[in-house]
């Protein structure tokens, strides 16, 4: 069976409570729940991680490398200027799909550039929760 890590960056896990006019008032514990059932229905495994720290990030990024057959990653504010982020995934070689519950290039522009979605597979944006569902979609599509 096919292992999918999605990878939460900082803030996220405050959603629910933050700026739900942006995020939507979904609690990140609900859309964990509805990608896992999606991700059975696909025959996937799906695992969680959730850091505010970018070095934390950078290390389940690298610890993926040999466990899991795909990435989701949505790196919230490290999008926009992440190097090292952006090195870790295109280092591990990992298929990655980055994902963004809000249209980040409607937004304020310097939220409107990601360097990590250069070392992507794609990048899903702007569909509220649902991004989620359908990077995680994504994914299984890439390893099928």
């Amino acid at each position: 069976m096919k292992k999918i890590l999605v990878i939460h960056g900082p803030n996220l896990n405050l959603l629910g409570d933050r700026e739900n006019e942006i995020y939507g008032k979904t609690t990140l514990d609900d859309i964990n729940n509805e990608m896992k059932s999606l991700a059975g229905q696909l025959g996937a495994e799906i695992d969680f991680y959730q850091s505010n720290i970018e070095g934390e990030i950078v290390n389940a990024v690298q610890n993926a490398r040999g466990k899991f057959d795909a990435l989701v990653i949505n790196p919230g504010g490290y999008t926009h200027y992440s190097v090292a982020i952006r090195d870790a995934i295109s280092a591990v070689k990992v298929p990655t799909v980055e994902v963004h519950l809000s249209n980040i290039h409607a937004r304020e522009e310097f939220r409107q550039k990601s360097v990590i979605s250069p070392v992507t597979k794609g990048q899903i944006i702007g569909f509220g929760k649902e991004s989620y569902m359908l990077a995680v979609r994504a994914a299984v599509s890439l390893l099928s």
